[in-house]
């Protein structure tokens, strides 16, 4: 019987289904093993993964001099003091500290959209994403194909060595209607430039994950920038109409 590998246009198969994923799926071995570039890939990709969550964020150098001038963003931080905090102690990175809690005193409040930037679990991701989908955002926000909308705008800010559930600390000081927290996914061998935008209408403390809402795998080959800015918008017009977020709404997501 003839091996089906060995068939005319099985190749070609395999390269539309490797095209259609970020998966290593049907590699080549040699032997019980991955081949020698594939074993290389990996660690290629191990180790991105590993400078994403390890590398300390930087606001110039990460999203750009121009681009922080230019939305006028500013950076404040979590309890966590250090990468090794914020990665052992979850709970100091679901705080803001006294600074940042004086700092954001200053912002305008009961805004309808606040959107806040985090870094997450992947610097790599925010600084690849964020310079992107944040005009998006807006744009599809207070563009003129929203002008019915007539909402307020937040001031949007980083946060420093953040979990997502640092969103109850900034619902309680700013008020928002709608909370858009952008931050860095946990990376892993497919990519390292996955962002997550978690959303919540009024959060307060003690809510917690089911009183949120998640778009997830904002990246090149995820969900793209526009897609994901069309819908969190969207999702955010949900939440203001129904006065609710999490497990309590079902998205009404958008035929392509």
């Amino acid at each position: 019987m003839t091996d089906d590998l060995t068939r005319p246009g099985w190749p070609d198969l395999i390269e539309r289904i490797r095209a259609r994923t970020p998966a290593r799926v049907l590699v080549d071995r040699a032997g019980a093993a991955y081949r020698t570039v594939t074993q290389l890939e990996l660690r290629q990709a191990h180790a991105a993964a590993r400078d994403a969550v390890r590398t300390e964020f930087n606001l110039e150098r990460d999203l750009g001099s121009e681009f922080v001038r230019q939305w006028k963003l500013f950076e404040v931080s979590t309890w966590a003091n250090s990468k090794d905090e914020y990665l052992l102690r979850p709970d100091l990175g679901r705080r803001l500290n006294d600074n940042a809690r004086q700092l954001l005193s200053g912002l305008p409040a009961q805004t309808d959209l606040q959107i806040v930037i985090g870094d997450g679990l992947s610097v790599t991701a925010v600084a690849t994403q964020v310079p992107q989908i944040l005009p998006l955002i807006f744009n599809e926000a207070s563009g003129k194909q929203a002008h019915d909308r007539g909402w307020t705008l937040g001031q949007p800010f980083v946060v420093r060595h953040c979990r997502v559930g640092v969103i109850n600390d900034i619902g309680e000081l700013l008020n928002p209607k709608v909370i858009v927290l952008l931050i860095g996914e946990r990376p892993g061998l497919a990519t390292a430039e996955s962002l997550s935008a978690y959303m919540a209408f009024r959060p307060r403390p003690g809510d917690n994950d089911a009183d949120r809402n998640l778009v997830s795998n904002i990246h090149a080959r995820g969900v793209s920038g526009n897609a994901a800015a069309t819908r969190i918008v969207k999702l955010a017009e949900q939440m203001m109409e129904v006065k609710l977020s999490g497990v309590k709404l079902k998205e009404k997501l958008i035929s392509q």
